[in-house]
């Protein structure tokens, strides 16, 4: 049984055709994968010069033609597993150089590298976009996947080998659901629940408890903690309610019961937007999809009333005011948000040049002492060019004098405090602003539909 995949190569962002070949054929002739390279087999090109030998195809594609490649394929991949234990390394080398052979019908250049890192054995198929004599380009055509596939089929049946038989829609297997991934926060937050339940001595045997299953933990004003796979270290303070170093500590000295975390659901959206019927008739939708969006647009229209009736919305009128005080609200703190965010960035920016500016003072006034000499600049250009740099800085900025880092860092601290602070106060004026806004718009469909059909009606 082979399971078969044919995939486009593209050239990589930033990087040349010769250079994307290259990664990519090394990849396929990888040694440790072939079995120091006794499992590479090629046609019409050399495994050791093989994208070499691509690249000179599409330069004789271009001086043949006069065209330049218009898109970023720059060869073919296919990709061929067989099962476990049902065909050697040698033979599945061969069974993939057929497929190559016949599929591109000798008029392509192509390696077959045959990997043993799996348990499964599985074949590379490179092949080259461009034609050995130059003048063509392999066309990717509709379907050409599916052509792949039973080509490969029919050559397993010629080898005696087995093939994936296609079941009917209702026989296959479902896609497996996985359950969501447990973050680092979460999965600490359960280890600490645990370490708990096994009643610690004191702080220190509850640190050394974590240790013991794999985290690092770090000492200090703020203790932290890293996983095996953690890339930094996590707070216990930012864990939320419950597990900051103070909680914890009542907690083993028994002042204060612990209680583990619930993880609360997504919330659920109130209501959604209408359907406007006669748009989506209009794209050619049928009738079936009409009588469906009929009994959405009755659901939603009635969630939409609930939704009015708990916010005492009686009127279009209240509902525009609310919607207008929701909106300069949400703006409101947004432009306070951008407004904290400006200053953070000018404070780094600054605190970078007053700190560079002292560092490179006394390499510049010995620069000036030298008359301004081209031999020392050449030298210490760098330092001269930071010191410039922050000079020139501290001039637009209209600074008589400078501020100290200290100063500098305090208020840095101080609006990052106040923007973390609003930031729930945002998200909320935007779910309200977009409740808002979604009633709104579900009340003028609704009304509209309901006008043109008493239109409709007095017509008849």
């Amino acid at each position: 049984m082979a399971a078969i995949r044919l995939i486009a190569l593209h050239k990589n962002k930033g990087k040349s055709v010769a250079a994307c070949l290259k990664s990519r054929t090394d990849y396929a002739k990888n040694p440790d994968k072939t079995n120091r390279g006794e499992l590479v087999s090629s046609y019409e090109c050399s495994p050791l010069t093989a994208d070499e030998e691509f690249m000179l195809s599409k330069r004789q594609y271009e001086l043949a033609t006069g065209r330049r490649q218009k898109n970023d394929v720059i060869a073919y991949q296919i990709r061929q597993s067989f099962r476990p234990g049902e065909i050697t390394a040698e033979e599945a080398n061969k069974v993939g150089y057929e497929l190559a052979m016949r599929f591109t019908k000798g008029k392509y250049a192509f390696i077959v590298a045959t990997h043993t890192d799996r348990e499964h054995i599985h074949n590379h198929i490179i092949y080259n976009s461009t034609a050995l004599d130059g003048t063509r380009k392999f066309r990717d055509f509709f379907f050409s996947a599916l052509a792949v596939q039973r080509l490969s089929d029919l050559i397993c049946l010629e080898h005696q080998l087995s093939v994936i038989e296609i079941k009917p829609y209702r026989e296959r297997q479902k896609r497996t659901l996985y359950p969501p991934r447990e973050s680092n926060r979460d999965r600490l937050c359960s280890v600490i629940d645990r370490t708990l339940a096994e009643k610690p001595n004191d702080y220190e045997d509850f640190l050394q408890k974590l240790e013991q299953q794999g985290y690092e933990v770090k000492r200090g004003k703020y203790t932290s903690v890293k996983g095996a796979r953690q890339k930094r270290f996590i707070r216990f303070r930012t864990l939320g309610a419950g597990y900051s170093e103070e909680e914890l500590k009542a907690v083993l000295a028994g002042e204060a019961e612990h209680r583990p975390r619930q993880k609360c659901p997504a919330p659920e959206q109130k209501f959604q937007m209408l359907v406007d019927i006669q748009a989506k008739l209009a794209e050619g939708k049928g009738t079936g999809f009409a009588r469906w969006a009929k009994q959405h647009n009755l659901k939603e229209m009635s969630r939409t009333l609930i939704f009015l009736q708990e916010n005492k919305i009686g009127s279009i009128e209240e509902m525009q005011e609310r919607v207008d005080a929701a909106t300069a609200r949400y703006h409101e703190l947004g432009d306070s948000i951008k407004a904290s965010e400006k200053r953070l960035a000018e404070i780094a920016v600054l605190k970078a040049h007053i700190i560079n500016y002292a560092k490179t003072r006394p390499v510049y006034d010995a620069y000036r002492k030298t008359g301004y000499s081209k031999r020392f600049l050449e030298t210490h250009r760098t330092e001269i060019t930071l010191h410039k740099a922050a000079k020139a800085a501290f001039d637009e900025a209209n600074l008589k004098t400078l501020p100290k880092v200290k100063e500098l860092d305090a208020e840095y601290s101080k609006l990052l405090t106040e923007k973390k602070a609003r930031y729930p106060d945002y998200r909320k004026a935007k779910e309200e602003m977009q409740e808002l806004l979604r009633a709104k718009k579900n009340v003028e469909l609704f009304f509209a539909e309901e006008k043109s059909g008493a239109e409709k009606m007095k017509s008849r």
